[in-house]
């Protein structure tokens, strides 16, 4: 059995701030970043990805689309959001919809969110407006910037999802 990977290192291309590469048991996966880059200053709405050491807490999947990726994953259903009004109590927090609140869908008519990974960034402790629904989902084709997700293509994240240990974290730098 292939070792469990505890800890998933970003960085970014020097010419192109908006992609960069995973690197996880001494391989480079290509992905994309936020649209900004890398930002130790990140701040809602800026595009940024944020650099630092994000635990790994579990996600979602279509399951209309593909089996459980993971086994800590739960089914999106058309319902599921996460918040991103810094002015709302339930800021990047998940809600239920419809809600009058800004957000994200996380049921989209594409394919980036058939897989979710939820970030450790700005849950514990939250600070309103420095940034939300920062996630490690599916890119398109063509590795287009994200406003502040990492994404890979979906037969990388098949491969990597189940070689990941509990407390894998990933390091943005």
């Amino acid at each position: 059995m292939a070792r469990k990977i505890e800890t998933i290192r970003v960085t970014r291309q020097a010419l192109e701030p908006a992609k960069g590469h995973l690197i996880v048991a001494g391989r480079a996966i290509p992905c994309a970043l936020g649209r900004a880059g890398i930002s130790r200053r990140k701040r809602e709405g800026d595009g940024a990805t944020p650099a630092g050491r994000l635990k790994l807490l579990g996600g979602y999947y279509r399951a209309d689309q593909m089996p459980r990726p993971h086994p800590h994953f739960r089914a999106t259903q058309q319902r599921h959001g996460w918040c991103d009004s810094a002015q709302s109590r339930t800021y990047n927090r998940p809600i239920t919809l419809p809600s009058r609140e800004p957000h994200e869908q996380l049921w989209r008519q594409d394919s980036l969110y058939h897989i979710v990974v939820v970030l450790n960034y700005n849950i514990a402790p939250l600070r309103r407006g420095r940034g939300s629904a920062i996630f490690f989902h599916l890119c398109d084709n063509k590795y287009s910037p994200t406003a502040g997700c990492v994404v890979i293509k979906l037969d990388q994240m098949r491969r990597l999802l189940p070689r990941l240990s509990r407390t894998c974290v990933m390091v943005i730098r």
